[in-house]
């Protein structure tokens, strides 16, 4: 209690100076800060609460993560329900679309609209363990006094971000809450746990939504023998393009149709991208779990990115774009290595441009006339990547084609095999891929004569395999073989203006796409996308991009236009801080700034043009303007 009391004292000091004294965690007073500054009052007593129709949405939107979340609320109902707490589960708004646990402290939470409805964003309810979770994206406890808003004070809680398995997309944060002075300090550790647990199942759903559509498709491969096939899940996301189809040329808006159409409308929002193909949903149990796209060949007249897809480009190095020295350095390292036939290991973040990379290195080296034939180790059912990498002779198993098949290996002869996610084959496939890249001989399931190929190994990986080789899940000697040289890309938060050489262009084509007039980013919304971290590098930001564009209203991108998680980046997430000059005073700031808007007034708003004259960074030019209240539009 003591220590309440002075953390107590410390929130009005805050309240009459403005300043977090001494002795506050920096996390809770970055918090009242921003709680502040966002224009929360202390005096609130309660969280905004929705209507019927937007929890129906809301809950809707999320029901994959309620279903994750089901047997951990059903035990909470027993559990808690004399422990004097309850679980909440938010969305990745704070918006609560569950609650279970002690009656008596759900009935309580109902005062504040810690309730289904309530909307517990720091913007909202200011400092709270929910809210705060979401602006941190980490774990953390709110006790009592901590809370910015007087009457929450009376709570202590508990929560964490809750992260899809695959991409680490925030999906929502688990709370555990109670009264403050009977709250129990395992909280955290058991709103951690079940997070965990919730991230597990999500994992073993994505695996076994995965192995149905891969099966369907097996089933189906007849019917469609000789068309390009896209295998999306649930998410939207590509499992698989057969035969040559590439993934990252996918566009953006087909993973919006699945998010936010509902099942029954799937087929008319793909058409809109590929008129010319037929579209089947998948269900399992009733669910649809994601569908299959065919991409029909015979037919002449396909859109630009069905062909785009459908015929298998080749990639120059003057497409992967980018002026900073970490995409230069990488970019120059791996023209270098295409000049020969070397077993490539590529390396980098889920997102970063593996494959555009992989692409550009074939299509300058000695084999650019050959076939490219992805792989994506880590998205074939086990029982399956066999076939898919060897081949298999005619009557080698149930259901397999009367004339036998080639596998991907063969297939790749003359030109490229490119192995996405080689980390994650399975352990005992790794020994046979050995073999054939020893041998340059490969053997069909069911069949005794070897093949020869001729084919350049392109590996890539978003794993540390050194790592994986200490643990025993890869061998050293495959390791050895599939790097003969590395190229690491870089992720997007190093390399510096390139998030916004990249965003303009992005949103260029989403304009021209939707066939609306150019679109440029205020200074806020260019200031805010350098500081974010991007965890999914350049897909996370292309997907970003074209989503804001797909619902503006004007030419203008504004801060508030953005998503949550980067209109408040977590704390240390500003890179932009390292690039500013060190503060100066009096005179010589107001110098600074007159300088600078003269240099924007005579380039006539053009800001890479100022920044340049200035000497400085693009984007301590687009913070510095921001400090002086301008906000020009973004241009180039």
């Amino acid at each position: 209690m003591a220590q309440q009391h002075e953390i107590r004292l410390a929130w009005e000091t805050f309240l009459l100076k403005g300043q977090a004294p001494q002795g506050i965690s920096q996390s809770i007073a970055s918090s009242w800060q921003r709680s502040r500054k966002l224009g929360v009052a202390v005096e609130r007593g309660e969280a905004p609460l929705a209507g019927e129709p937007e929890v129906f949405r809301r809950r809707s939107q999320n029901a994959m993560l309620l279903t994750a979340a089901r047997p951990a609320l059903q035990r909470s109902s027993l559990f808690l329900a004399e422990a004097s707490s309850m679980m909440v589960l938010s969305d990745p708004g704070g918006f609560i679309i569950e609650t279970a646990g002690d009656p008596r402290i759900v009935d309580q939470g109902r005062r504040n609209h810690l309730e289904v409805g309530g909307n517990w964003e720091e913007g909202a309810i200011g400092t709270n363990a929910i809210g705060t979770a979401l602006a941190e994206g980490r774990a953390v406890r709110i006790l009592g006094a901590e809370h910015f808003c007087e009457d929450v004070q009376r709570w202590a809680c508990a929560a964490t971000p809750v992260r899809y398995p695959r991409d680490g997309e925030l999906l929502g944060v688990v709370d555990i809450s109670g009264p403050a002075q009977t709250f129990n300090p395992q909280s955290l550790a058991l709103a951690v746990a079940i997070s965990r647990e919730m991230e597990a199942s999500l994992d073993r759903a994505l695996k076994l939504e995965h192995d149905v559509l891969w099966r369907y498709s097996v089933a189906k491969r007849s019917i469609w023998l000789s068309e390009e096939m896209l295998l999306v899940d649930s998410r939207g996301s590509l499992v698989h393009a057969l035969d040559g189809s590439q993934p990252q040329t996918l566009p953006g808006a087909i993973r919006a149709v699945v998010r936010t159409t509902p099942e029954a409308r799937w087929a008319n929002g793909f058409r809109q991208q590929f008129p010319n193909a037929n579209l089947e949903v998948v269900k399992n149990e009733g669910q649809a779990i994601g569908c299959v796209v065919v991409l029909h060949r015979s037919r002449s007249r396909l859109p630009a990115p069905a062909l785009r897809i459908a015929s298998n480009p080749s990639v120059g190095f003057d497409q992967i774009l980018g002026d900073s020295a970490a995409i230069q350095e990488a970019r120059e390292r791996a023209r270098k290595l295409a000049a020969n036939t070397l077993s490539i290991l590529i390396e980098g973040e889920t997102g970063v441009g593996k494959e555009l990379f992989a692409r550009a290195i074939k299509g300058a080296g000695p084999n650019a006339e050959g076939p490219f034939v992805p792989v994506n180790c880590g998205g074939i059912p086990h029982d399956l990547i066999a076939s898919e990498l060897f081949g298999y002779a005619k009557g080698a198993f149930t259901g397999a084609d009367e004339h036998g098949r080639a596998g991907k290996i063969e297939k790749a002869s003359g030109g490229v095999l490119c192995l996405d996610e080689i980390g994650e084959m399975p352990l005992d496939l790794q020994a046979y891929l050995l073999r054939v890249l020893e041998d340059r001989m490969v053997y069909r399931i069911g069949e005794h004569e070897g093949r020869t190929v001729d084919i350049q190994i392109l590996s890539m990986t978003n794993r540390s395999l050194g790592a994986e080789m200490e643990a025993g899940r890869f061998r050293r000697d495959l390791y050895h073989r599939i790097a003969g040289a590395r190229v690491r890309i870089p992720p997007l938060r190093e390399r510096g203006d390139d998030i916004l050489l990249l965003a303009e262009l992005f949103a260029t084509a989403a304009a021209d796409k939707l066939g609306r007039v150019p679109v440029t980013f205020s200074t806020d919304a260019a200031a805010l996308m350098m500081a974010y971290r991007w965890p999914g590098n350049v897909r996370e930001l292309r997907n970003v991009v074209e989503t804001t564009v797909a619902l503006a209203e004007s030419g203008l991108i504004e801060a508030d236009d953005l998503p949550d998680e980067v209109r408040t980046p977590t704390p240390g997430s500003d890179r932009s801080n390292d690039e500013q000059p060190p503060p100066v005073a009096g005179d010589l700031r107001e110098a600074e700034r007159q300088a600078i808007l003269a240099q924007v007034r005579d380039c006539d708003g053009n800001l890479t043009q100022a920044a340049r004259r200035l000497g400085i960074a693009r984007s301590t030019l687009y913070l510095r303007l921001a400090k002086y209240g301008r906000r020009p539009a973004l241009t180039s």
